[in-house]
């Protein structure tokens, strides 16, 4: 639901429950960049005032932090990724609804002998979330996920010039006309389900190309 300045002055909304992109973002512990993708995309609720000002809600943020919690547990379980070079290793995020699926992706790119450090992620907003905290070098998604999908996710990461250029690989159930009819970007490639992992990792090692040469 979009919350309006017109909505608050009618009494509809504590206008003490909702605090402004800067306080949000020192209350999570990110960049106010990070805070208006997050509310551009609707992983964060928020209303704007006469003058243009965005308000969040604080509630909003209080899911949000506690989500970033639950997700973050088991990767602090895990051992930390070995750096392969002074820059760190790429890093590459995988998002899929399907937790199979992410683990079998995890193994077979662990074979790859890349150093990759893989995040992992359940659908779009855990994703933006996850680009968020720190850009990925390459994008690996499905498109048909609850919440929000891998189609709004793309649009929402094209509209948005820091993350215009993100390196972005799709792979999904639906069939290529579908895929394009609904709006992906032709620059994206497009993999059909099962993964075909050789075509994967040359794609991979081809977004990562120019990242290992600014290194």
């Amino acid at each position: 639901m979009n919350i309006t300045d017109d909505h608050v002055s009618k009494g509809g909304y504590d206008p003490g429950a909702f605090c402004s992109t800067r306080q949000a973002a020192e209350r999570i512990g990110v960049s106010h960049r990070t805070i208006q993708l997050w509310v551009e995309s609707g992983v964060l609720q928020a209303w704007k005032t006469a003058g243009g000002h965005r308000r969040i809600a604080l509630d909003s943020i209080d899911r949000l932090v506690a989500q970033r919690r639950d997700a973050l547990e088991p990767r602090q379980e895990a051992p930390p990724p070995v750096l392969s070079g002074a820059g760190g290793p790429p890093r590459v995020l995988v998002v899929d609804d399907d937790a199979t699926l992410l683990r079998l992706y995890e193994l077979e790119i662990s074979t790859w002998g890349l150093g990759i450090d893989l995040v992992k992620a359940g659908n779009g907003f855990e994703a933006l979330i996850r680009i968020g905290e720190q850009r990925p070098d390459v994008l690996i998604s499905d498109l048909s996920m609850p919440g929000m999908d891998g189609f709004r996710m793309i649009r929402t990461l094209r509209a948005d010039p820091a993350y215009a250029s993100m390196a972005i690989i799709v792979i999904s159930g639906l069939d290529p006309g579908t895929v394009h009819a609904m709006g992906l970007p032709e620059d994206v490639p497009f993999f059909a389900k099962p993964a075909p992992f050789a075509a994967l990792r040359r794609a991979v090692e081809a977004a990562l190309a120019p990242v290992a040469t600014a290194a």
